[in-house]
């Protein structure tokens, strides 16, 4: 499916990162190696996914084995600045995704057209394989959006790119519910 999806990306990768351009405000050859850099993460990912089978140990007691065993963690939030947002949410995504997790993902209020095509181009692969769209979903919307992901437990680990001021707030939402944070923060 990863691979899938960067297959997909790579035939919209010029349109997608002139939208990337239009809405962000990089110019162009940015917007597409933005999109690329999302590309290259999917190919990065599948070639991670052959690397999670379990091992199998041999055990202290005598006729026993330890079987090593990789589990999903579930929903994957992701949150992400306006700078970066499809090479930030490629980076998650397509990890999280040959992992096992369903994605959802809010990406930055001042770009809601790109996040929607990006998630389109995905939803259209998981059509395709008969899966059903809310494995990669995507919503849209302002710090109210963030907060309410932040704190809902349904989200098994939220991955938050943006500013050390907001990512103090966003932590200590996710620490007060126990959940897993991986955090990226600047400016």
């Amino acid at each position: 499916i990863v691979r899938q999806i960067g297959d997909a990306m790579r035939d919209k990768r010029d349109l997608l990162g002139k939208l990337l351009s239009l809405e962000v405000g990089k110019i162009l050859p940015e917007g597409i190696g933005e999109v690329q850099e999302y590309i290259d993460m999917c190919d990065y990912a599948v070639g991670l996914s052959r690397m999670f089978g379990g091992r199998i140990m041999p055990s202290e007691r005598p006729g026993h084995w330890l079987l090593e065993q990789w589990n999903p963690l579930g929903v994957v939030g992701v949150i992400n600045a306006f700078n970066f947002p499809v090479a930030v949410f490629g980076w998650n995504q397509s990890v999280s995704t040959v992992c096992g997790n369903t994605t959802i993902w809010k990406g930055p209020p001042t770009a809601p057209l790109l996040c929607i095509a990006v998630t389109k181009v995905i939803e259209s692969v998981l059509s395709d394989n008969n899966l059903p769209g809310a494995v990669c979903s995507t919503v849209c919307g302002g710090a109210d959006i963030g907060e309410a992901m932040a704190k809902d437990k349904r989200i098994n680990m939220l991955s938050f790119t943006g500013s050390t001021k907001i990512g103090q707030k966003v932590g200590a939402m996710v620490q007060n519910r126990f959940g897993r944070l991986i955090m990226e923060l600047g400016g």
